[in-house]
């Protein structure tokens, strides 16, 4: 059951420490504690439970987003969370408890898989969004302000609809839109059709044992020749450079077997009670490897290497190949992330496992913007795959510009005023390049660990969550510094000045 925690302590004073003294306010831990509307997400997490008295009390809203987000920022794994919480009152005070205590830990490591399972991708999106609002609210603000002004008191403009015909020329423009697009590449092996149809194989080989157990006193177990399917595989896998033919003899050999094994389970599975015996993850496996050899077989048959919805891995069969053509890889294997970045904040707006043309989203991003402003943006910096006649078109029908040359063929002469422009443009879209390095390199972005298709997505969501929260922290910082550097200088003029 879960309980609302209408009494969390709020202020870094009022937490004990056994052994005196109080918390550091100014530490970071104190001040992202304070960032985050911890009570506005609270409705969100509370439809995980079921409305009843009865059962262990579920942890706050607090301790849970709390955790994924110490976790992330601290890129620890799910083992060691619980004991760097049970080791620094800083983080007992971000997770909401009221003292310190480290004679055990405050909760069991197995709980944040439970976590990241509570906050959906679309719950962390909208945590997302509302983080990185809180920032831009005042300029928002002074927005609508200068929008009433324009508008001699009557109110900021509304969307245009399909009833209200409102000229574009009447919303207001502020701002820069900075749209890409980036892969979140998965912690799988390298996949290739001999590896996946040998991982097929020796699943099976389990799937029989298990099916063919009830009777193994009374009738022979079939033959699968695993020890001839592991020495054929490992008689080509093993060689540094590999033939084009050899590969395609492998493979055939590697088909036969699985079909065989397939046959064999299937025959088993005609008896209802047969299938009990096999665990979930074994019974979502057969699904996959069936779909598998299917793949295989036809790319052997037509000898071709591309198949719609092709599975890379049987453990986690929604991963999909993004072809990136960039340096050194030229395919990887994971999440396609789009995001767009305004005055540094970083915006999720659309992650999908299936490859999709970013280009055709860029209407949908402009309009975004201007639901969360209230206002277009000036110019959408983005790179040539958004540089569409479509969308060219429906830039300029409401005054937008968007960086980049224009379509067809270059002029011979480009006046200073367009160089310095398209130099300042290409400077001002590294915040989104530069944003896709430092989560690769500082939150993990590079590398997603976990094993389920939503709990990837909400892993990726948090890391630029997190991201804006730092974004945030070093803004407060580097405000509070300059506010200490200044009453200093005020001190020793006033010295100066009486002396």
């Amino acid at each position: 059951m879960y309980i609302r925690k209408t009494n969390q302590i709020k202020f870094s004073d009022d937490f004990f420490l056994p052994f005196g003294g109080t918390l550091n306010k100014n530490n970071r831990w104190v001040i992202l504690a304070d960032l985050i509307p911890w009570s506005d997400f609270e409705d969100a997490y509370a439809k995980n439970f079921k409305p009843s008295n009865k059962g262990e009390e579920a942890l706050s809203v607090r301790v849970a987003l709390g955790t994924l987000i110490l976790q992330t920022k601290m890129k620890l794994v799910d083992a060691e969370v619980p004991l760097q919480v049970m080791e620094n009152p800083y983080l007992q005070y971000f997770l909401g408890y009221d003292s310190f205590e480290d004679d055990k830990p405050p909760f069991d490591s197995s709980l944040i898989t439970h976590f990241r399972k509570r906050f959906k991708p679309d719950i962390l999106m909208e945590i997302n969004n509302i983080i990185a609002m809180k920032e831009l609210e005042t300029i928002a603000d002074k927005n609508k302000e200068d929008d009433s002004d324009n508008n001699n008191g009557s109110g900021p403009t509304q969307p245009p609809n399909e009833d209200v015909q409102i000229s574009f020329d009447d919303i207001p423009k502020r701002g820069k839109l900075i749209l890409d697009a980036t892969c979140a590449p998965s912690d799988i092996r390298f996949p290739t059709d001999l590896r996946l149809l040998n991982e097929a194989r020796e699943k099976l080989e389990e799937m029989i044992d298990v099916l063919h157990a009830p009777d193994i006193s009374v009738l022979p177990k079939p033959r699968t020749y695993r020890n001839r399917a592991r020495k054929d595989y490992l008689s080509l896998e093993k060689q540094r450079k590999k033939r084009s033919k050899a590969i395609r003899k492998a493979i055939r050999k590697q088909l036969g077997y699985v079909k065989r094994d397939l046959e064999y389970v299937r025959s088993y599975l005609e008896d209802p009670t047969r299938a009990e015996l096999l665990t979930k993850r074994q019974s979502d496996q057969l699904g996959t490897i069936e779909k598998l050899y299917g793949q295989q077989q036809y790319m052997y048959d037509e000898r071709t290497h591309s198949v719609e919805e092709r599975i890379v891995s049987i453990s986690q069969p929604y991963i999909r190949p993004i072809v990136r053509g960039k340096a050194g890889s030229d395919v990887e294997f994971g999440c396609k992330v789009m995001t767009s970045v305004v005055d540094g904040y970083t915006f999720v707006e659309k992650l999908d496992f299936d490859t999709f043309n970013e280009g055709i989203l860029l209407q949908e991003a402009v309009e975004q913007y201007r639901r969360r402003f209230g206002c277009y943006p000036e110019a959408v910096l983005a790179d040539s795959i958004f540089r569409n006649r479509k969308n060219l078109a429906w830039l300029k029908l409401r005054g937008i510009r968007i960086s980049g040359p224009r379509l067809g063929r270059k002029p011979k002469v480009v006046s200073p005023e367009v160089k310095k422009i398209q130099k300042a443009d290409n400077g001002e879209r590294n915040a989104v390049e530069g944003s896709y390095g430092v989560g690769k390199r500082k939150y993990g972005l590079g590398l997603i660990k976990t094993k389920l298709e939503d709990t990837t997505k909400s892993v990726i969501i948090l890391q630029f969550l997190v991201m804006n929260l730092d974004r945030r922290l070093r803004s407060l910082l580097s405000q509070f510094w300059i506010r200490f550097i200044c009453d200093i200088k005020a001190k020793n003029l006033v010295a100066a000045n009486s002396l």
